[in-house]
């Protein structure tokens, strides 16, 4: 139901982006040039739980732009799973007079926000925090290019170490249930082979390989995985030892470097525009939608179809990998 909207509040919540900051900023000031009351929520849900909010003023958000991680500092709160969880938190926003939420995280916080204004009148607004881009409904999310970014730049560097020893690095990245940053940073680095969880892993293809490559006199190869294949470094770093035990093979874990640093150009551009835009909706009574950007323009998902359906790569990627690595 459309209501009149006077005090909104912003959290982040689930894994740090870099580009949140760049969001809340956007928020804030957006809602105070329309004359709204803008309030922060501190430690995502959890914050929400416990009533840790606070007014906050354009100062509030001055110089964070180029900042990584989270002013609001970000939780997970698994009370907030539970009826009884949400209720607690509406009563909060209900004390405080909330009118509207925005909620910077991924899908897990977007279905938080769901069942919260599904069972209460409180409009809802997500933004897509996560450096996963795992999220249908947008060509972007905030800080995923920024960790891109950072795998490239330490690939590079591994790379020109390989090249110096002859090596094999194995070069494990972020992405639990997705493989967008082993492959956009592999098909950046030039990597032989890049194993994603979306697709299965053919190990013996891979020792083949390296074994024609071996004969081929080519030792120096990258292999990118992400952390949700079927393999994952680990596993795949033992088995090459095992059956090729004559090369010199090193494995490389990025882990949460890839998290942090300051966001790129494109991620505070984005994040800014998805921050406007997530005002300007509650402000229009487009309320319980996702923000997200699709071929340059701002496309508006119910909450509910992006709780349901995750981003697929699309098999045209793979076919460059498989083109560009021979």
């Amino acid at each position: 139901m459309e209501k009149k909207i006077k005090r909104i509040a912003v959290l982040t919540s689930g894994g740090d982006s870099p580009g949140m900051n760049a969001a809340i900023r956007a928020v804030v000031r957006t809602g105070i040039y329309y004359g709204l009351e803008v309030y922060g929520i501190m430690r995502g849900y959890q914050g929400l739980l416990e009533e840790d909010l606070f007014k906050m003023e354009s100062r509030s958000v001055a110089n964070i732009i180029q900042r990584g991680g989270t002013i609001l500092k970000s939780a997970r709160c698994k009370e907030f799973y539970t009826p009884e969880g949400r209720k607690k938190g509406y009563e909060v926003l209900k004390k405080n007079e909330i009118d509207g939420l925005v909620v910077i995280g991924g899908d897990g916080s977007f279905k938080g926000a769901l069942n919260l204004s599904k069972e209460y009148d409180i409009p809802c607004i997500g933004l897509a925090g996560t450096i996963d881009k795992d999220i249908a409904g947008t060509d972007f999310t905030i800080g995923f290019d920024t960790a891109v970014n950072t795998a490239i730049e330490a690939i590079d560097k591994i790379r020109d170490t390989a090249d110096a020893h002859d090596r094999l690095f194995i070069i494990e990245v972020m992405g639990r249930d997705a493989g967008y940053i082993a492959l956009h940073s592999g098909i950046a680095t030039g990597a032989e082979n890049i194993l994603i969880p979306e697709r299965k892993t053919d190990a013996e293809a891979i020792i083949t390989s390296l074994q024609e490559k071996e004969r081929r006199k080519k030792l120096v190869n990258i292999i990118v995985v992400a952390e949700g294949d079927e393999y994952g470094g680990i596993e795949l770093y033992r088995l090459i030892k095992e059956r090729l035990p004559n090369l010199d093979t090193r494995l490389c874990t990025l882990g949460h470097i890839q998290r942090g640093g300051s966001p790129t150009g494109l991620d505070r551009l984005i994040a800014s525009r998805m921050g406007y835009h997530a005002v300007e909706c509650l402000l229009e009574g487009r309320y319980n939608v996702f923000v997200g950007i699709l071929n340059n323009r701002m496309n508006y998902v119910p909450l509910e179809q992006v709780a349901k359906r995750k981003g697929r790569i699309a098999e045209e990627w793979m076919k460059v990998v498989e083109t560009l690595s021979t």
